[in-house]
């Protein structure tokens, strides 16, 4: 998984960062769990702590690169009542579970009645970090719905696409991994972030509907 923000924000931020990283494995897991593959929770993966999900390295690059990942959580297809449908659904339910924290932290934020200008929250640390919150939930949201392996997306899409354009589907398992780090890349690099056009709408969107903020 990944997310892209200032390394000065991301060291403020990196305690809402690690929660929603360790929320959205937890809801694979849980998934997982409840379609009948025990494979995450015998690993101790069926927790909210960080220390069961994050991986070193993914978190050192949040913070000395701006990109990062947490571990991927083991699910044996095998296990699962309807292995096609429910993988589909275990896939979907990391940015379901972010997208749910950050209608929480909308709803927060509405309830309090924090003032906002021009799309920047202006009442204090903590509307700021709330209005941070929910935007990084919703970006991992939404990355994550790329159909690009590994992202869950892959996993939600696969069936879909390859249905409908077998050979589009192999290209993608084939060459999507090196064609999404060359994009990431490229983000670095440059000011070329084709990444923040795809995911900016529906952030601005998901922003105001949540929070009410708009930018």
């Amino acid at each position: 998984m990944l997310f892209r923000l200032p390394a000065e924000v991301l060291v403020l931020l990196l305690p809402s960062l690690l929660f929603a990283l360790s929320f959205h494995e937890f809801a694979h897991a849980y998934m997982a769990y409840k379609l009948g593959d025990e494979t995450a929770a015998r690993m101790g993966r069926l927790t909210i702590n960080p220390i069961a999900h994050i991986d070193p390295m993914g978190a050192l690059m949040i913070l000395f690169v701006g990109f990062g990942w947490a571990k991927p959580v083991p699910v044996n297809s095998m296990n699962l009542r309807n292995p096609r449908t429910d993988m589909m659904k275990v896939a979907f339910a990391g940015p379901a579970s972010n997208l749910l924290l950050a209608l929480a932290g909308g709803i927060i934020i509405r309830f309090m009645g924090f003032q906002t200008y021009y799309g920047l929250m202006v009442a204090g640390v903590i509307p700021q970090l709330l209005a941070f919150f929910v935007q990084i939930n919703i970006m991992l949201a939404v990355f994550n719905m790329i159909p690009i392996p590994p992202l869950d997306g892959s996993q939600i899409f696969a069936g879909i696409i390859a249905r409908k354009n077998p050979d589009l589907a192999y290209k993608i398992q084939m060459h999507g991994p090196k064609v999404l780090m060359g994009v990431i890349l490229l983000g670095m690099l440059t000011n070329i972030h084709i990444l923040g056009w795809v995911i900016t709408p529906f952030l601005k969107v998901f922003m105001y509907l949540f929070a009410g903020i708009s930018f």
